[in-house]
């Protein structure tokens, strides 16, 4: 008697292995004997973040705020989302996305209580990078965020390299922005607390879409064989693309308002230096905030009237300004022969 024996599936060269999808939902979705250990972990995780995150924030600490990102656990529920959506499990996309809305409550209310006992003088929106980079978010947030979205789920996607997601943590900013919420909102600075909201929003939804998308892709979408899960995943899909569409409104007029003010900033920058040609004087900055133009100039000697400079900006800019000329005196001390 010849016995035969079944031959291994081949492993697909770019699509998704069938055989991983047991081990890859075990990863992915909070579910079964071990949920609450695991939530537990979850939860833990997110306010060790939130801490190093809100005083790297409030420290100006780049390579803290890094940190806080490759702890926090955030990422995982959002890729759960689009993956449970690509597989058209709604039960599953449901308890992945009230765990995201759960985490994003958790870190605005920590930050708000963590900043509470920070003096207001050491808050600054103005002159901290790590705050003003998180409330004007533009169009390149987007294709950052899109990017890294589907850098994600192509690692989650592929058993070999599935834990390889901390670069992907840095290069997508989730906590961070979150943080800067809380602190706005403790300060009163409602306008920051929406910028940095808004960063955050750019953030989930491209890692939705650019993740769903590279998921499907590669064959997840596989799984859902039967008209509810594809009905499931079309909707989930459509309602991806809708929320980008409209996040991209707020960041098209933020990244236009941007063009026009660094525009406007090189225009008045030259028309300075014009005002300046003959003396001994150099442009230090120049910065256009609506009608007013701040220069800093630094040198020795006389100059021409300010009101002369104030009429050239005013015709290179199209409407009339207000010029606050700052002037840094230059000393030159020349040595003697030794």
């Amino acid at each position: 008697m010849s016995t035969t024996t079944a031959k291994p599936l081949p492993v697909p060269r770019f699509g998704f292995d069938p055989s991983y999808l047991p081990e890859f939902a075990d990863k992915l979705f909070i579910e079964g004997p071990q949920t609450a250990r695991r939530l537990t972990n979850f939860f833990a995780l997110l306010l060790f973040a939130t801490i190093i995150a809100t005083y790297g924030v409030l420290s100006n600490s780049t390579v803290t705020v890094i940190g806080a990102m490759i702890v926090a656990p955030l990422m995982g529920p959002i890729m759960a989302t689009t993956a449970a959506v690509i597989m058209g499990s709604t039960r599953r996309a449901l308890h992945a996305i009230a765990l995201v809305v759960a985490g994003i409550v958790t870190v605005i209310i920590s930050s708000f209580l963590l900043s509470w006992v920070v003096p207001d003088v050491t808050i600054s929106f103005t002159s901290n990078g790590e705050i003003t980079s998180r409330i004007n978010p533009g169009l390149y947030a987007l294709l950052t965020a899109l990017g890294a979205g589907a850098a994600g789920a192509f690692i989650i996607s592929r058993a070999e390299i599935a834990d390889s997601m901390g670069g992907v943590a840095i290069a997508i900013s989730l906590v961070p922005p979150l943080c800067v919420v809380g602190i706005s909102l403790q300060q009163g600075q409602l306008g920051a607390a929406a910028g940095a909201l808004l960063l955050f929003m750019t953030n989930f939804l491209a890692i939705l879409l650019a993740g769903g998308v590279v998921l499907l892709i590669v064959g997840l979408g596989k799984s859902a064989v039967s008209q509810e899960h594809a009905r499931v995943r079309r909707r989930g899909l459509a309602l991806f693309v809708m929320g980008i569409l409209l996040i991209t409104i707020p960041l098209t007029l933020s990244a236009y308002q941007a063009v026009i003010h660094a525009a406007e900033n090189n225009t008045a920058t030259s028309e300075v230096g014009q005002w300046l040609e003959g003396t001994s004087y150099r442009v230090v900055t120049v910065n256009v905030n609506d009608r007013v133009v701040i220069a800093t100039v630094e040198g020795a000697g006389e100059l021409e009237p300010t009101q002369q400079l104030a009429n050239q900006l005013a015709a290179a800019l199209g409407h009339p300004v207000v010029v606050n000329l700052r002037m840094l005196p230059v000393q030159m001390g020349v040595s003697s022969n030794p």
